[in-house]
């Protein structure tokens, strides 16, 4: 066999189910509100926060913090090389589920 399974292709970051939500969520916008992703994803703030801390460690995802008024405020979004992965991993996916199963001979 000469080439690679797909499965080699994806990213290890993103198999975890929040941190996969959470790129899924930030890949169609530029920059979210910590509290609207929290929401979207249905997962509490230590939750959201340690996720997003992780992939910002492996450079997929820039934190932001400021303040709006007086109320401090986290903004959240993927950076480009995070942008790379995600569609690298996307690919993958798409790579393994359009393998199919081969069908056994008897």
């Amino acid at each position: 066999m000469s080439s690679t399974h797909p499965r080699h292709e994806l990213v290890d970051a993103l198999t975890h189910p929040v941190r996969f939500s959470l790129v899924a969520a930030l890949n169609g916008m530029d920059t979210a509100e910590f509290a609207m992703i929290r929401d979207q994803l249905q997962v509490s703030d230590s939750v959201l926060s340690r996720q997003a801390s992780q992939l910002e460690e492996l450079g997929i995802v820039a934190i932001k913090k400021g303040y709006v008024g007086k109320r401090p405020r986290t903004w959240l979004s993927l950076t480009p090389e995070g942008r790379r992965q995600w569609t690298a991993h996307l690919a993958a996916l798409q790579a393994i589920a359009s393998l199919g199963v081969p069908s056994s001979t008897s």
